[in-house]
């Protein structure tokens, strides 16, 4: 649930009816995230999808969704003018975790953050009142830095679930491999004691950094007090990946997390900077 989440304390700065709306629309991307995250199997994870893409269709054609979420969804989309076709691409991305595959590139894996990720960004901005290009661009590459830092955070989560996101490129280019992410899982240690590993882990969070920045620079001044949720996101992960980086990417002995007390602190703090920025002339 989203109220569990770290973004709780963003959307807490939103006015009653599109917090609402944005909690369900987190609601919804986690119960279909959730449904392939948990499925016993691959069959009744394929099953869980293909429910999933019927219930878009319903809430959006005004049908009848079958479950909660799709109900509390259906309430937002004509209200906040949301676009199906950001919910059919998060779909289409918690279907690329059905079977254990590997990015070849890591064009392959943006993609990938695109629909998981930058999908939900899009979907949310109407909701913050955010339509101009400039939002968009900045949902999109918001998106894929988020999403770059969770797999960062949980390279050793994801590969006990037989998942790997690092590029096998990337793998290539310093010498390293599943081999090196194994051993580290196992019997993890005091810091990540395979050299190409840690080479590899550095180069990703050096990635996310790049398309943190680019966010930044998309950010449109005259939206930016509408985008005071997303910025407190991009804060409380950039925090995240300052933390991951810290510990010199050894994610392999614990979940690195930003603790909720800094997490307020940090939504409070990024609302002032937004305020004294848009007072500016």
């Amino acid at each position: 649930m989203a109220r569990k989440s770290s973004f709780y304390y963003a959307f807490l700065v939103l006015p009653a009816a599109r917090r609402r709306a944005i909690l369900a629309v987190f609601d919804f991307c986690r119960a279909v995230d959730d449904s392939v995250d948990f499925a016993t199997d691959s069959a009744t994870a394929a099953a869980a999808v293909a429910q999933w893409r019927r219930e878009v269709a319903l809430v959006f054609q005004r049908g009848q969704p079958e479950t909660a979420e799709g109900r509390g969804l259906q309430a937002c989309v004509v209200q906040f003018g949301l676009e199906r076709e950001h919910f059919d691409a998060l779909v289409d991305g918690v279907e690329m975790d059905l079977a254990p595959r590997e990015y070849r590139t890591f064009a392959d894996l943006e993609q990938y953050c695109h629909r998981v990720a930058s999908a939900v960004g899009l979907m949310s901005i109407p909701i913050f009142g955010c339509t101009s290009p400039a939002a968009r661009e900045y949902a999109r590459d918001l998106g894929v830095a988020l999403q770059l830092t969770n797999i960062l955070r949980d390279v050793a989560v994801d590969y006990r679930r037989g998942r790997v996101y690092l590029p096998v490129e990337d793998l290539e280019r310093f010498g390293c491999s599943v081999e090196h992410i194994d051993r580290e899982v196992a019997a993890p240690g005091a810091g990540v004691r395979s050299e190409p590993l840690r080479r590899v882990l550095e180069h990703q969070a050096a990635r996310a950094r790049i398309f943190f920045a680019r966010a930044a620079r998309a950010l449109p001044r005259d939206e930016a007090r509408g985008l005071l949720p997303a910025e407190i996101m991009r804060a409380i992960y950039w925090n995240l990946l300052e933390r991951i980086e810290d510990a010199q990417c050894d994610v392999f002995g614990r979940v690195i997390r930003v603790p909720k007390p800094v997490q307020a602190r940090m939504a409070i703090s990024t609302w002032w900077a937004l305020r004294a920025r848009a007072s500016r002339p």
